[in-house]
């Protein structure tokens, strides 16, 4: 739902927004671009509230907030409101993806990880779906003064709302707390990740942690990834305006959108499973994906403008484009260790999606319609450049690996033992196994980063 609600910005332009609102196309990239920029600016305070806060009923009250500013946008007839509604939305967008990242890492195995990241955002394409349908839907209304598009914001606003209870009541914080597991089976939850050698939750902020990872180079590379691989991302809240200045009508556009969503199902399973092979790995499946997504946008620049059926096939190929990220997503938290780590990883990651996402809507500007040949070039561009960016993450993180097998094994954290007060008030020492020691990545020698 909510990929579903960032996108009904992109769905409305089909259904009236822009004269309804009194937009200009200028106005209208603006309302995509100030939600990364807000969601930038908090995406790190969201963050240590993740660590501070249980994930699962911090995430709620976002999504519940995320509702109610949803249905807020009905109200909207200019592009002050309507700014001032997508900026909230930024806000509580910061800790949704990290809230899914940081419970994914706690509750499956690294090798999982990639998988389990790709299913739920499976769930985008469900969304693009759901929306064409209800877009149709609202398109047969005829009530006064309440256009179609206000009513996609009044039904997505009002699920997300009920989504936001549900989640409170059954999403889980982590394998101790979870509801849907008995004792003995939340036990077993936690061992089983011991080969993440990552830890589970750690609600204490540590400060040499997040100075290391400011230090680590490689983090820098993931989030320059993170930018350039997001700069394309601005199709989805062009994609109904481009099918439209193909040449179909807007009930056409509607429906059509449908398949979008159906072709990012298609193409995420394809990329998550390539990604999990051993053979191929997460870096050569990314790279792999942008390939048809670079032929995608080379088409749609090369076919005349009479052939809108190939320009739209074209265009269903770029959609490989999003795939690679999702396989990027599941393959940074097997990355990295240590829960303050890991969570200023996740930040900056994502701080790179929302700086890419911002800055890709000025691309798609009024002067280059119908064609885009300009925001195409830049498409295929920043997919190139991404795939490049991602081969050299697995050159830096294969290398790491052979130095650590050349090394002699580091026995410094095998015999830990930490002092814990029981009931009755008796002190006791308790050995903990080096899995469970919050150790980083880089402290803890054993750690193998996935390829």
């Amino acid at each position: 739902m909510t990929f579903a609600d960032k996108t009904t910005l992109g769905q409305s332009a089909v259904l009236g927004i822009i004269p309804g609102a009194h937009l200009t196309q200028n106005q209208f990239n603006w309302l995509g671009t100030i939600f990364y920029l807000s969601y930038l600016v908090f995406e790190y305070p969201q963050n240590l509230a993740l660590q501070r806060f249980p994930v699962g009923k911090w995430m709620s009250i976002n999504i519940f907030i995320w509702g109610v500013a949803l249905l807020a946008h009905a109200a909207c007839k200019s592009f002050g409101a309507l700014f001032a509604v997508r900026f909230i939305l930024g806000i509580c967008e910061g800790a949704i993806t990290p809230g899914f990242m940081i419970v994914t890492s706690m509750f499956y195995t690294r090798e999982e990880q990639t998988k389990r990241v790709g299913y739920w955002f499976l769930m985008n394409g469900f969304a693009i779906i759901f929306l064409g349908f209800v877009g149709f839907g609202v398109l047969h209304t005829k009530t006064h003064n309440f256009m179609p598009w206000q009513w996609l914001m009044i039904i997505t606003g009002i699920i997300t709302i009920i989504t936001s209870v549900l989640f409170w009541f059954f999403f889980p914080d982590s394998p101790t707390t979870a509801r849907f597991l008995t004792k003995e089976e939340r036990a077993l939850a936690v061992q089983r990740i011991k080969t993440n050698q990552a830890g589970v939750e750690n609600k204490r902020w540590k400060r040499d942690q997040f100075i290391e990872t400011l230090k680590d180079p490689k983090t820098w590379m993931l989030a320059l990834f993170a930018a350039v691989a997001n700069v394309v991302n601005a199709l989805t809240n062009q994609r109904q305006l481009i099918v439209s200045q193909f040449g179909f009508t807007t009930i056409q556009t509607t429906l059509l959108g449908c398949v979008d969503g159906v072709v990012e199902i298609l193409v995420i399973w394809l990329g998550v499973t390539l990604a999990s092979q051993k053979r191929v790995g997460r870096a050569y499946a990314a790279a792999i994906m942008f390939i048809p997504a670079i032929l995608g946008a080379i088409l749609v620049n090369a076919l005349p403008s009479h052939n809108k059926i190939g320009l739209l096939f074209s265009y269903w190929v770029s959609i490989f484009v999003f795939a690679p990220f999702v396989i990027f997503l599941g393959w940074v938290g097997s990355l990295t260790a240590g829960h303050t780590k890991r969570t200023t990883t996740n930040s900056m990651v994502l701080c790179g999606y929302a700086i890419g996402n911002a800055a890709g809507p000025f691309a798609w500007k009024k002067q280059y319609q119908p064609r885009n040949h300009v925001p195409w070039a830049i498409l295929a561009a920043c997919a190139f450049a991404s795939g490049v960016i991602i081969l050299i993450l697995r050159a830096l993180y294969a290398r790491e690996n052979k130095k650590r097998d050349a090394e002699q094994r580091d026995d410094t954290y095998d015999n830990v033992y930490l002092t814990h007060v029981e009931l009755d008030g008796t002190t006791v020492e308790k050995r903990v196994d080096r899995e469970f020691l919050d150790l980083t990545d880089v402290q803890n020698r054993d750690f193998r980063y996935v390829l």
